[in-house]
């Protein structure tokens, strides 16, 4: 199944959060952080407001956007305007 998001959505798919720190220590999963970087994976239809394209890093709110399962690996739908920066 793919998804494509409409309007000014996109759709990012979501890094795993780190398991273990620097000095080697595991984080247990109610601990970690959620992450807030992911790869673009599609974009929307809104060519006018949308500025990142597939395969970009990008950082994102962290309350941001609704969580999908799709062939077991999880997206996130976002807007657009929920992308903080892209990272190079």
């Amino acid at each position: 199944m793919t998804l494509k998001p409409l309007g000014d959505r996109v759709l990012i798919s979501l890094e795993e959060a780190e398991k273990k720190t620097a000095s080697g220590i595991y984080i247990p999963d109610n601990a970690q952080e959620k992450t807030q970087k992911g790869t673009v994976a599609a974009v929307g239809t809104d060519k006018d407001v949308i500025t990142v394209s597939v395969g970009q890093k990008v950082m994102y709110d962290q309350y941001a956007g609704t969580k999908v399962k799709v062939d077991g690996k999880e997206y996130l739908i976002v807007k657009m305007s929920d992308i903080l920066a892209i990272l190079e």
